[in-house]
């Protein structure tokens, strides 16, 4: 049976940006919820000291949960040789926060999609890095995990493996016991490609899932996939929904993912309308879980 994490997408301003929200009161509301873990997330303006990585790990076990994922954005596409250097001694830093957290799982990403930047040059240097932060992962019993992402909240430019055959590309380029994919059904749709065909693509890499929803605010999904690189559709045709009332299928998803043999986290991306969303979100995915692992 997966197990299930939440992940505060409706509070990363206050907690990344402004501080109007303390990682204890995500703590507190999260503690109330019918899940298993807390999804973390680096650019928590409290974890920048140290002193409270322990602190916070004490304070998540205290309400019988763990916190299984670490979700940071490593930009590895930069062709400049010292700042990859950079954002190589950021992910080994996030690998050690998510260590002393007693995680299992810490996000990697391609990078931005700078113009001229070719697709076998950028995949190059993604995996470079990747894979220069795999064994340092390996020693402290850490997978990485890339995601089918869209784009970071503080970057310029897209994800640069954000289309699925360039994604693809670089996941398949990457062997190694401590790395896999982070599915992300709703991101396939921000680029303007069908989530069921990727999951058929990489099922077999999945180690764990970003569970969201999108829905439609006008148009159509041929609409969507005619907008160039999905970002437009992203900012005028798509919003977040509730899980299970939106464009994902779960029951086709958890079909594939179940048949794969997939028993790993699924953390919720979710509640940008408040705490009740994530709730029914949760007893969504809580049935449908139980309806496909039993």
């Amino acid at each position: 049976m997966p197990k299930l994490a939440a992940f505060p997408k409706a509070y990363m301003q206050a907690l990344c940006k402004d501080g109007t929200m303390h990682v204890a009161e995500w703590i507190e509301l999260a503690s109330k919820l019918d899940i298993e873990g807390l999804e973390w997330y680096a650019g928590f303006l409290e974890m920048q000291d140290e002193k409270n990585w322990q602190q916070f790990r004490q304070m998540v076990a205290d309400t019988g949960k763990v916190i299984p994922m670490m979700c940071c954005s490593p930009d590895f596409t930069n062709p400049d040789d010292g700042f990859r250097a950079i954002e190589i001694a950021k992910q080994k830093r996030w690998i050690d926060m998510t260590y002393a957290l007693g995680g299992s799982y810490c996000r990697v990403l391609s990078g931005q999609k700078r113009p001229l930047l070719s697709i076998n040059e950028g995949i190059k240097l993604a995996a470079e890095c990747i894979e220069e932060c795999l064994p340092y992962a390996a020693e402290r019993g850490i997978i990485l995990i890339i995601e089918n992402h869209y784009k970071d909240d503080f970057w310029e430019y897209p994800e640069f493996a954000q289309k699925m055959d360039v994604f693809c590309k670089l996941v398949n380029s990457i062997h190694h016991p401590n790395f896999g994919v982070n599915y992300d059904p709703s991101n396939t749709y921000l680029a303007g490609e069908d989530p069921l065909q990727l999951l058929n693509k990489v099922v077999h890499r999945v180690v764990t899932m970003h569970a969201s929803d999108r829905y439609l605010k006008y148009g159509t999904i041929e609409d969507l996939r005619k907008e160039e690189g999905g970002a437009t559709g992203y900012l005028k045709r798509l919003s977040h929904g509730e899980i299970g009332k939106g464009l994902n299928d779960y029951d086709a998803i958890f079909t594939k993912l179940k048949t794969a043999g997939f028993n790993g986290w699924i953390s919720i991306e979710d509640g940008v309308d408040g705490i009740e969303q994530l709730e029914r979100s949760v007893t969504f995915l809580r049935k449908k879980m139980k309806e496909y692992w039993g």
